[in-house]
């Protein structure tokens, strides 16, 4: 790892437990409902409830009500889509021509996740704490908006990175992977605004200059960073117990023969 990639990793980890206070949102429900898919004419996908035209500019309204809504310019929007109200995942019947175990095991993910994170620098326990929040593990499913696989990829979002089969654990990883490092990036390492604009579209955090005041974007960055607070925390500890079963082991004196 050369000395740039690794001040990038010092600089990322210093931003992400100091984050944990966020948590205190965790307890919001989540609010997630979408009829339509909005494609956006610079390439991204917006999932909202519904939309409507006020005073010459396009309103997303991002659930059923009215108190939270993203606009835009009418030239900014390319196309609407009607979603069907389904289930938030299809279950893995309605998938039938996928060849890849719903759940995939712990070992497998845990060393998916390792390679990429190992190729963007990013920590494999803040990916795997994405993955959780995303599909819980689950590589077919499928949200309600459209978005598809272990990192929830939107159609439009995968193509653009290259991902031909969002169902495709590995390649679903690799493009999730990417396009977090990319808002980690765009973000300056700040984590929780790379967590809104995973959830919320990065035109909503630059539009806000910060989390968006969407219940479901707060609970969303709050759970990832609260399993990812957990999980390093977890590993500390795992790591101080090996020291010390170490450290007893060497002070055992050592018998003759």
């Amino acid at each position: 790892m050369n000395r740039e990639a690794q001040r990038r990793k010092r600089a990322r980890g210093r931003n992400l437990l100091a984050l944990g206070s966020i948590a205190v949102f965790a307890c919001l429900p989540n609010l997630s409902h979408a009829g339509e898919r909005v494609t956006l004419s610079n390439g991204f996908v917006e999932p909202c409830d519904h939309h409507a035209l006020v005073d010459g500019r396009i309103r997303l309204y991002l659930t059923a009500g009215e108190d939270s809504y993203i606009e835009f310019k009418p030239t900014e929007i390319a196309t609407f889509e009607q979603v069907p109200d389904s289930p938030a995942s299809v279950p893995a019947a309605s998938a039938p021509k996928l060849q890849t175990p719903a759940k995939l095991t712990a070992g497998d993910l845990r060393e998916m996740l390792a390679r990429a994170g190992a190729d963007h620098n990013l920590d494999v326990d803040l990916l795997a704490s994405v993955v959780k929040a995303e599909s819980d593990g689950n590589a077919r499913a499928v949200s309600r908006a459209g978005a598809r696989g272990l990192m929830q990829l939107m159609p439009g979002t995968a193509a653009g990175l290259g991902v031909k089969d969002s169902f495709q654990p590995d390649q679903n990883v690799r493009g999730g992977s990417t396009y977090f490092d990319a808002l980690l990036t765009r973000y300056h390492d700040n984590l929780a605004l790379a967590l809104a604009a995973y959830n919320a579209g990065p035109e909503a955090v630059d539009k806000y200059h910060g989390i968006p005041p969407y219940r479901e974007t707060q609970a969303y960055v709050a759970r990832v960073i609260h399993e990812f607070n957990r999980r390093v925390l977890a590993r500390e500890a795992e790591a101080r117990r090996n020291y010390t079963t170490a450290q007893d082991a060497a002070a055992q004196p050592t018998l003759p023969h």
